[in-house]
Order: C-alpha cells, then structure tokens, then sequence
C-alpha cells in the first residue's frame, strides 16, 4: 500500500464503513478519522482471548463518546493456540530501551491477529454492503509487528476482492483504510487531540493491574507515555505507582 492509498477519502458522503475497534491510542484515532471522512461508523471490537478484559471496556467507551452506528463485539479464541504473551502464560517484557522495541518481533505478537480481525471486519462489511475497512495500525513507533505493514494491508485489500461475492461481481472495490500508517505516535496524539479524541477513555496497556491500571513499563506504556512526554502533555489514563 502506498503512502498516497493510505489516506483516507476526503468525504465518506455517508458511506458505511467498517471500523477495528480495540480501545487503544490507535483505533479511537482511526475511528475519529473515519468520522471526519464523513462515513457512517460501524465499529468491530474483537475479544481475542486476551488476557485483560479492560481493553473491551474502554472500546465501549470510546464507541460511545465518538458515536457509531452500531458496535459490535465477538469472541473468538486464539488463546486456544498460545504463542503470545497477550493470550498465554508467557511474561510480558518490561522496562525495555527503544533499541530493544525497535529490534525483532516481541512475544507480545500474535500470530495471525490482524489477519483474522480484517477477515471478520470484511464479512460484516460485505454484509453491511461496505466496501471501506478502518484500521488503526502504524508502521513507525510499533513493536515491530509484521501484519501492521503496508504490504500486509496492500496484499489483504487484494484477497478481499479475489475473495467475495461482491468483489467477483464487482459491485464494488474493498479499501483497507489505515490513516495512521505512517504517523510517528506523537503526530497520532496531536492529530486525535485535533479530533476530539479523549485519550483518556483509552487503553494500551500489555499488563494492567487488576483495576485497569497501566504498567507503565512494558512497550506499548513505555512508547505511549513517552509520545505524550515529548508534546509536553500527561498520558490522561491511570498509571500503577511504581
């Protein structure tokens, strides 16, 4: 996907559009986006088998204050298949410099997340008769995941028109729309901030406390809290005292 196919369209005129939703930094934005595209919100939070259940509370929030047509949560389980420090009982790594982020690909992947979360947005979106899928993946300040790449979305816009019925009929063309695909962490915050976007309803965290409370240390806290640091501003959501 070029950096030209990632931006958005200047107007949805309505248009239904499918959004990822997991609660995060990232997916309020892309959502945010959407809404100023002018699409018709239909947003998708899927319960993976991770291991927090905070991160489907603060999809619910954000949903709610940014306002969508419907949300939509399912349960799948890819816990059953483990490899994960997200879905198994492998530590999370913490207290991690940028050089350690920035190398290799951390056990906090999942195999196969984003592409079983894009498969499900795209049979809802089909459904819905949509032919735009939000996500909110970002190939600059990442832990270095392999499915948040352009080449992944570029390949998977490709499969979702070889694959259904309505791209076979071509009564339409699916975009995988990833507004965020190039933006540092800091430029993600300021544009959410221009938005309207409430951080504070958000949550990035790998390893919360029992109440929802961010670590602090482990990747995501670490690059979110620091992307706030940098543009002089406090992470709004509760951190553990450590």
């Amino acid at each position: 996907m070029s950096e030209s196919e990632a931006k958005i369209p200047a107007q949805g005129r309505g248009e239904k559009a499918v959004v990822l939703l997991s609660g995060g930094l990232d997916s309020a934005t892309a959502l945010a986006e959407a809404k100023h595209a002018g699409f018709s919100l239909f947003a998708l939070t899927i319960g993976y088998g991770q291991r927090h259940a905070v991160e489907k509370l603060a999809a619910r929030r954000v949903a709610a204050a940014i306002g969508v047509e419907r949300h939509l949560e399912l349960e799948i389980d890819l816990g059953a298949f483990g490899g994960s420090a997200l879905t198994d009982s492998i530590e999370v790594p913490k207290d991690r410099d940028d050089s350690a982020i920035a190398s290799g690909i951390p056990v906090t992947y999942v195999p196969a997340r984003n592409t079983v979360m894009l498969s499900l947005a795209l049979a809802w979106a089909e459904t819905l008769g949509s032919f735009n899928i939000f996500i909110g993946v970002n190939c600059v300040d990442y832990s270095g995941y392999p499915d948040c790449r352009p080449e992944f979305l570029s390949a998977f816009e490709t499969l979702a028109n070889l694959a259904t019925k309505a791209g076979v009929e071509r009564t339409g063309t699916f975009r995988v729309h990833a507004p965020l695909i190039h933006l540092t962490k800091d430029e993600i915050i300021r544009r959410g901030i221009e938005l309207g976007v409430d951080y504070s309803l958000t949550h990035s965290c790998y390893d919360p406390s029992p109440a929802g409370e961010a670590c602090g240390r482990c990747d995501s806290c670490r690059i979110r809290r620091s992307a706030f640091e940098r543009l002089g501003l406090t992470d709004p959501v509760p951190y553990i005292q450590n």
